[in-house]
């Protein structure tokens, strides 16, 4: 073989293996996407606060107010009476709140924070919304949180329509009518 063909052949491969790579890389570019408005939610499962396997794929179709929180946490403790009250307010109109708790088992520590009694809390607080519990923080982790709490709104298509980082108001008057916008667009 001359040089000049080695020389041809090699560049053919380094192109192919560069083909590749970008290849593998673009099929799981998902996971390193931000999350975001826009973006289609993740999937993920978790526990129901009787210990029964729940997922949100099993909400698709609907309007679901996705919020991540921990017991621990004071702004999420802040903002639960505001969910609480937008339940109250458009839960029959078909809002879906659903509020993963990230906490670790109790005793436990995650990649989170420590553990707390979720039920309890619920039960304290009065919260009659969805409540559900990943002692693992998988969810946290797939939804890239950097804090809590973080808040999805997701349309029925299962993308995300807003993304609220921190604490907020969840029942002021501008953001029941942008929720309420949603559910009526059916």
């Amino acid at each position: 073989m001359s040089g000049a063909r080695r020389q041809w052949t090699g560049v053919v491969a380094v192109v192919l293996l560069l083909a590749l790579l970008v290849g593998a890389g673009w099929t799981v570019r998902g996971r390193f996407l931000p999350v975001d408005e826009g973006t289609r939610a993740p999937a993920f499962a978790a526990r129901d606060l009787r210990g029964a396997p729940v997922s949100l794929a099993s909400l698709r179709g609907q309007v679901v107010l996705l919020n991540l929180w921990a017991t621990w946490c004071g702004p999420c403790r802040q903002e639960m009476p505001s969910l609480q009250r937008l339940h109250q307010r458009l839960g029959e109109r078909g809002l879906r709140i659903v509020a993963v708790s990230l906490d670790a088992a109790p005793g436990g520590v995650n990649a989170f924070g420590p553990g707390g009694d979720v039920a309890a809390f619920v039960r304290e607080e009065g919260l009659t919304f969805t409540v559900w519990h990943d002692p693992s923080g998988q969810v946290g982790r797939l939804y890239r949180s950097r804090g809590l709490p973080e808040s999805y709104l997701l349309g029925r298509d299962g993308r995300i329509v807003r993304k609220v980082v921190g604490a907020t108001e969840w029942d002021t008057p501008e953001k029941v009518a942008f929720v309420r916008g949603l559910l009526e667009e059916g």
